[in-house]
């Protein structure tokens, strides 16, 4: 059996007829650029996030370095983040000329670790140029929403929420208050990349806040810094969402929590059939918890004892697509190498233990149960030698 990681072929089939229709509205109404989709589809994402502002931009990377921007993030500034996520998330720092400050993860959630977070703002060095933190809710799992705005309103500092893989995940506080990722920064992003849960058919990205101003400025800096056309009040960039995706995702987002329910069905299932085979000793499941909803854009497991790499290799042999989110921290690129050197040690045991099995909506469950009847077979095999 054929297992691919992910596969949007199978959702197109079933939304092929809606997608080719809205598409065709596009370009027979020959808006290809910042038309009605565009605007609607913004308003669509405020009202499903309950944000004020949405601001649609070419793709997830422009979304961060242009939201890092409208903080005012410069040469001289630091921010704090993680090491354990994609490039983009460090490099709006860096392309704006400010610092990232490492901190490690939370090994269950594979998140920012908000002690360490704390621990750096009442003990770095620097602790009066630190601007900003950025979060990542990674893999859909949603960061304590609630500390975030503790820790911005105790130390007064500004979050740049990066969800780019968590859209429509959920926190919920204390008082009982559910609210979503990227609704709670100054400032927030969303990917829109097309393996993501709410993905377009190219680039795409968007920018989420709740504040007038850094609306405006998001608003403006993307049309190469012009309010109004031919007259600059800034050095801008042009980052525009397209008018032909916003439509695609117009569709898509109609489906959106289905999709998400369908994921945590099938992480369910995954969670279950490891424990009924016994492999818990081997694997560790992402958990599934109360007070938060995961969206689990990536079903993550660490595998232990240091057989991740031979047992991907298995996989690949049975057929089973896998991936590796993230095999070198980004404390560790070549690119950073400028930076303070900083040892993290749950972010290095991370990239050495974590494994991405298939996870998509229309992953069949037989093909979840023959993943984990793979592992066993692997396990069982390694175990006899």
């Amino acid at each position: 059996m054929k297992v691919p990681l992910f596969d949007m072929t199978r959702q197109y089939e079933s939304l092929r007829d809606e997608i080719l229709n809205v598409v065709d509205s596009v370009f027979k109404s020959g808006r290809l650029i910042m038309g009605e989709n565009v605007k609607r589809f913004e308003e669509e994402m405020q009202n499903y996030l309950d944000v004020k502002h949405a601001i649609g931009v070419a793709n997830g990377s422009d979304a961060l370095y242009i939201a890092a921007r409208s903080l005012g993030i410069k040469d001289g500034d630091f921010v704090i983040t993680t090491a354990f996520t994609f490039f983009a998330t460090v490099s709006c720092v860096t392309r704006n000329g400010g610092t990232p400050i490492f901190v490690d993860i939370d090994e269950n959630t594979f998140n920012i670790d908000l002690d360490q977070v704390e621990k750096v703002l009442k003990d770095h060095p620097a602790r009066n140029k630190i601007r900003a933190i950025i979060p990542v809710h990674l893999f859909g799992r949603t960061v304590d929403l609630e500390r975030l705005e503790y820790i911005r309103q105790q130390y007064g500092v500004k979050i740049l929420e990066d969800c780019a893989q968590s859209v429509g995940s959920t926190w919920q506080f204390s008082d009982g208050t559910v609210k979503k990722s990227g609704s709670v920064g100054d400032v927030s992003i969303l990917s829109f990349f097309p393996t993501k849960n709410l993905g377009a058919h190219g680039d795409a990205g968007m920018i989420l806040t709740n504040d007038e101003h850094l609306a405006e400025f998001c608003r403006i800096f993307r049309v190469h810094g012009a309010k109004v056309k031919y007259f600059h009040e800034m050095e801008g960039v042009n980052s525009r969402l397209d008018e032909v995706q916003a439509a695609i995702l117009r569709v898509k987002l109609k489906r959106l929590d289905s999709f998400h329910q369908r994921r945590r069905d099938l992480a369910k299932l995954y969670n279950e059939l490891f424990e009924k085979y016994d492999l818990t000793n081997h694997i560790v499941c992402p958990p599934l918890g109360e007070g938060f909803e995961c969206v689990f854009h990536q079903y993550v497991v660490r595998v232990k004892h240091g057989h991740r790499d031979r047992l991907k290799s298995y996989l690949e042999s049975r057929g089973v697509e896998t991936a590796i989110y993230y095999p070198l921290g980004m404390h560790r690129q070549k690119c950073f190498a400028h930076l303070p050197r900083v040892e993290l040690e749950k972010t290095d045991r991370a990239c050495a233990e974590v494994l991405a099995l298939p996870m998509f909506p229309e992953l069949r469950e037989e093909e979840v149960e023959y993943v984990v009847k793979c592992i066993k077979d692997y396990f069982e095999g390694e175990c006899a030698c």
